[in-house]
């Protein structure tokens, strides 16, 4: 039986990277999954590749008609929900002097009203004892140039769980969240393949993450296996945000 044997979750923007690789990972251990996408194109292809016990809903989470959208297709399928994965994020370079209104909007729209809204229209819906994992960031803890904006919006989330954790005590929900470091997903590539040997060089084991290790971290966050692990910010960085 797998760890997520008779589970339905939620993945929000899960046609690449790793949202796919943990959307993947649950289906392999028993879940049925909702994933989210913001072209259709993406969503057929992500689904395609996952195979079976998946559902796929095209929209942006930063868009609350298209998170009603969302939550309503899951009540219609499957009556309710015992993960979330608030996956959705967006981050661009830009040091102080360059950062404009509009990357700002972008930013803290998707990156932390988008998750606000994906949690709280997910939680009518929620079983007794489920799991919510929200999609944090190294970059939330670390000073890295050009990233101020993106760093403060997922500080913002990890500020979320500490509160929700309390607001959710009573059903016991559990609210933790999954910072990644470097990963070699799709959106590390536009950075180009010498700063991916840059960025190699900052981890102690001399590799960048892959997905499935972070898709195996969110694992471990949706099932029983963490079932005493609530409110904490688990970095999945190779030591990074350690030294």
């Amino acid at each position: 039986m797998g760890k997520l044997e008779g589970k339905i979750a939620v993945i929000t923007a899960a046609t690449s990277g790793m949202a796919l690789a943990t959307a993947k990972l649950f289906v392999e251990e028993g879940a049925y999954v909702f994933i989210t996408g913001r072209r259709q194109d993406a969503l057929d292809e992500a689904m395609k590749e996952i195979g079976n016990s998946v559902t796929g809903v095209q929209g942006d989470a930063s868009k609350l008609d298209d998170l009603d959208r969302l939550f309503e297709t899951v009540k219609r399928e499957k009556g309710s929900i015992d993960v979330l994965f608030a996956s959705a994020g967006r981050g661009d370079v830009q040091s102080i002097d360059q950062v404009t209104e509009q990357n700002f909007d972008d930013v803290f729209d998707l990156n932390v009203r988008g998750t606000l809204f994906t949690v709280q229209k997910s939680l009518k819906l929620f079983n007794k004892g489920g799991s919510i994992i929200l999609n944090g960031s190294l970059n939330g803890v670390k000073g890295v140039p050009g990233f101020g904006v993106y760093a403060a919006s997922k500080a913002a989330v990890r500020s979320f769980a500490r509160t929700w954790v309390n607001d959710l005590k009573d059903r016991n929900i559990r609210v933790n969240v999954l910072s990644p470091g470097p990963i070699d997903t799709p959106g590390l590539d536009q950075y180009g393949e010498e700063m991916k040997k840059y960025m190699a060089t900052l981890v102690p084991r001399g590799a960048i993450g892959r997905p499935e290790e972070v898709a195996a971290t969110a694992l471990f966050l949706a099932s029983n296996d963490s079932s005493f692990i609530n409110g904490v910010e688990l970095h999945v960085d190779g030591g990074l945000a350690a030294i």
